[in-house]
């Protein structure tokens, strides 16, 4: 039977992917995370990359979409944070939802943007949030907090009541009259690069 007819009449299940994970060489361990929406997978933090790869290029599986990256914090349990990969399969017509478990104190795990490079903001977010360092991603700064913000704001040891001004942020006040100056500049700015980009 067809890989195509066989998503069809019965979607794969959390079991039928760990059997197929154990046939990759080496065989990627995983086991079956509790959901009742969608197969999940729990893998560990070293095997987080090949797995990725795995599912994404198994022709049995065809995991080629990544439509999300988030994190948990399941404080005060251990390990109590949990990074959430969401995949999609089209020729199975089916989601997956994989994790990687962390302890608060070692909250690192292996950069998948060599497997997905739109990982890339997704892995940002998480970091900025949850503080999970995403080993050998290039460019792990803030995105949605103030470049000097401290601590990550989603994690449950994170201050309630915080009181932080933002230092790099400064009000944009103009005067109606420099107002006008900068738009009368910005207009004679690109005329004068149209003019010339028609003279060459």
């Amino acid at each position: 039977m067809r890989e195509s007819s066989k998503a069809q009449d019965a979607p794969m299940n959390a079991n039928d992917l760990i059997a197929i994970l154990n046939t990759a060489d080496p065989p990627i361990a995983a086991v079956a995370g509790t959901a009742t929406d969608q197969p999940t997978l729990v893998v560990g933090r070293d095997a987080i990359v090949a797995a990725c790869q795995y599912l994404r290029d198994s022709p049995a599986l065809g995991f080629r979409i990544l439509s999300d990256i988030t994190a948990v914090d399941r404080w005060p349990a251990e390990p109590c944070i949990e990074v959430v990969y969401h995949l999609a399969s089209e020729p199975l017509r089916c989601r997956l939802r994989l994790k990687v478990r962390l302890d608060r104190t070692e909250a690192r795990v292996p950069s998948i943007t060599g497997v997905w490079p739109g990982a890339n903001w997704l892995e940002r977010e998480v970091w900025d949030l949850f503080g999970v360092v995403f080993e050998g991603h290039d460019d792990l700064v803030r995105l949605l907090m103030p470049e000097d913000w401290e601590g990550h704001p989603l994690r449950k040891d994170y201050p309630v009541q915080v009181r932080i001004a933002p230092k790099v942020y400064e009000p944009l006040q103009l005067t109606e009259e420099e107002f006008r100056r900068h738009v009368v500049r910005d207009r004679t700015g690109r005329r004068s690069t149209v003019e010339s980009q028609e003279h060459q």
